[in-house]
């Protein structure tokens, strides 16, 4: 049975980005020491962006709304990658190839939600 989504918590997507939100959380917890600080701001605002912009496309009534939202939510997995790369090449990270793993995942699964609603 094909039910009709009522909230943005039960767009897969959103879980599997909040659940990356979390993960940067704490990876982040890790960061905040001198020069390091300003990163983890930055790196915890570009994740939080991800779920932000999924939750705000799935109200958004038009399919272009709904789209330069999940567009957002995109570039913000691109931001969070870049990210995970610097601190891993700035070896504030020791091994966060799970971690860029599940953002290229998230990455994966808003380019098929961008495809559905751009083609509505």
């Amino acid at each position: 049975m094909n039910e009709k989504l009522t909230d943005f918590q039960q767009l897969h997507v959103w879980q599997k980005a909040h659940q990356l939100v979390l993960e940067i959380f704490e990876l982040t917890k890790k960061l905040n020491k001198d020069e390091k600080a300003e990163l983890a701001v930055q790196m915890r605002s570009a994740a939080v962006k991800i779920p932000v912009k999924i939750a705000e496309g799935f109200m958004r009534r038009s399919p272009k709304d709904k789209f330069e939202s999940y567009k957002d939510s995109q570039d913000a997995v691109e931001a969070v990658k870049y990210y995970l790369i610097l601190t891993r090449d700035l070896d504030y990270t020791k091994d966060n190839v799970e971690l860029i793993s599940a953002v290229d995942e998230v990455g994966r699964m808003l380019t098929g939600l961008v495809r559905s609603t751009k083609t509505k």
